[in-house]
């Protein structure tokens, strides 16, 4: 693998609410972090505290994000490649091997000239950098989940982080939806047509 991989993962697809956070992380090759792998296979206090030796210990790391605004005008999968190529452009070392989780790339031929760009499923779990991008993308998003919470009381945000719970989805119906809905999601969109 080239010298300086960039790895890049993200968080937010699924929801209803809340942005599609992104992160790219290059580790430092001479000192690996013990216990990387996909985020989903961590406790939150794992993460939180390998989220705390990426940050300290990458030679690089960024966050990029789409707003809910974005994901409605574009779509979810035109925001989360939107969301991961802010990440990238927004590190301070240039990567020359780019490895993305899933079966897409965004467009980065103009911002990386010459830079390897391949995409990887299940790359959180087979690549390092990619693992600890997971789980740079997934804490973040959690932590804003949990501001959006304290700002929009009642949907339960720091619980289930805008997913489509039972309870959500109970609050969405009696509450509507708040500015931070993605009203392009069905179980959204059904709150705000009028009833037939």
């Amino acid at each position: 693998m080239s010298l300086v991989l960039a790895g890049v993962d993200e968080a937010g697809r699924g929801p209803l609410a809340g942005p599609v956070v992104a992160a790219a992380v290059i580790l430092d090759i001479s000192m690996p972090i013990v216990g990387l792998r996909d985020s989903k296979q961590l406790s939150p206090l794992r993460r939180e505290r390998l989220a705390l030796q990426i940050r300290a210990g990458a030679l690089a790391w960024a966050l990029g994000e789409a707003t809910p605004e974005e994901i409605d005008r574009l779509n979810i999968l035109q925001a989360t490649l939107l969301a991961m190529r802010r990440a990238l452009l927004a590190l301070h070392v240039v990567p020359v091997h780019i490895v993305i989780d899933g079966n897409r790339c965004p467009l980065l031929a103009d911002a990386f000239p010459g830079a390897r760009v391949e995409a990887v499923v299940r790359g959180d779990c087979l690549v390092p950098a990619v693992s600890a991008a997971s789980i740079l993308a997934k804490t973040h998003r959690d932590a804003l989940m949990a501001a959006l919470d304290r700002l929009h009381p009642g949907y339960g945000f720091a619980r289930h982080q805008g997913y489509a719970t039972a309870a959500h989805r109970a609050a969405l119906l009696k509450l509507g939806p708040s500015p931070v809905h993605r009203r392009s999601f069905a179980p959204v969109l059904s709150c705000l047509s009028p009833p037939a």
